[in-house]
């Protein structure tokens, strides 16, 4: 569905004259391509044992959100680590708990388990723990793949 100017994304009613720029699309579009590629690339330096949201992945690229995020790695084919990005409550993705604490597993990655509970589903990542923070070299490629989106939207 092609969007007018002036039109929300999503159809939702025309945009308020004050948030346009006379001349400026305003809602950037990046080649779904090279957005799920930038996904990847993010995804592949996550260290083993240390995860990602869905967010910071998409506040690193500063282009689509969450959901735009998730879409780009399960359309893929190519072997990523993709147990290493989570949904914001440190959650493995949907359907994929069990083939997901296979992986914390072997990688160590710190788990909370309610107590009590016995099934192998239940559980989430301790982001507090395991968050990635990127060290200055790997800032500065996370840096380069965000700008090569900027770089090739309009």
């Amino acid at each position: 569905m092609e969007r007018r100017a002036g039109e929300h994304p999503g159809g939702r009613g025309p945009v308020p004259d004050s948030a346009l720029v006379p001349g400026a699309d305003p809602t950037p579009r990046t080649d779904p391509d090279d957005y799920c590629d930038a996904v990847l690339a993010v995804t592949a330096l996550i260290p083993a044992g240390k995860v990602l949201t869905y967010g910071d992945i998409a506040e690193l690229l500063d282009r689509g959100g969450p959901r735009q995020v998730g879409r780009a790695l399960s359309r893929t084919t190519r072997d990523v680590p993709w147990w290493r990005v989570l949904r914001a409550g440190g959650h493995p993705p949907h359907g994929l708990a069990l083939r997901a604490r296979a992986h914390y597993g072997t990688e160590g990655t710190p788990l909370r388990v309610p107590q009590g509970s016995t099934d192998p589903g239940e559980y989430r990542v301790d982001l507090s723990s395991a968050r990635w923070w990127p060290t200055a070299e790997e800032q500065a490629v996370l840096d380069d793949v965000g700008a090569s989106l900027r770089r090739a939207g309009p």
